[in-house]
């Protein structure tokens, strides 16, 4: 059987430390759901959760049992996060933030995987709420800085601000969309062992 190992591909993006660094993020793939409110009490965003690792766990056994028997590791979830107005993100009014939740995906899964996947759940009447909302797109973040947050996610602030100043001190400008990559599951950890990577590109 055939083996992919994302996680060991693109290590540089996976992995992070408190101080923060520096990575160029590549043309990958992702399946992504969009929605808007407080990720603490929108159930849009659980439902989004839900949605893409029930798809991305369906696509991953059915490559696995396919003709060419291929496997890989689902990899964590991701979500960009932003506001139409900056103020009201900075501000904390996670009612007004606008998020696009995401799971990368080995190059394999298509379109047409996508569908079958849908269909399979279909078949075995297994309903995933966010299941129309759901599309697959290859996205290039290119020169960004990363930094690893340990703690709770409303702790946050001051690490962000340490990867914004960070930024600053090459020379750099921001752009584009705060993206955080969630390396524990929320569910399973105490909010003080929960371990994110927050990533923001700059040009």
């Amino acid at each position: 059987m055939k083996k992919l190992d994302l996680k060991k591909d693109h290590a540089a993006l996976y992995k992070a430390t408190v101080e923060p660094a520096l990575v160029k993020v590549p043309r990958l793939r992702y399946l992504m759901i969009e929605g808007q409110g407080d990720p603490n009490t929108s159930q849009a965003f659980a439902d989004a959760i839900t949605t893409l690792y029930g798809l991305s766990y369906t696509l991953k056994f059915m490559f696995k049992q396919g003709a060419e028997a291929i496997d890989y590791t689902v990899m964590p979830l991701e979500a960009l996060w932003w506001a139409d107005d900056m103020d009201d993100f900075e501000q904390a009014r996670k009612d007004k933030w606008k998020w696009t939740a995401m799971i990368m995906q080995p190059s394999i899964v298509t379109v047409k995987a996508l569908k079958a996947a849908k269909a399979e759940l279909g078949r075995k009447k297994k309903v995933l709420p966010a299941m129309d909302l759901v599309r697959i797109q290859d996205m290039t973040e290119g020169p960004c800085a990363q930094v690893l947050h340990t703690g709770p996610y409303a702790d946050e602030g001051p690490t962000i601000a340490k990867l914004h100043a960070f930024i600053r001190s090459k020379g750099k400008v921001m752009r584009g969309w705060h993206r955080e990559i969630y390396l524990s599951d929320a569910r399973r950890s105490a909010p003080e062992k929960l371990r994110t990577i927050i990533r923001q590109p700059f040009c």
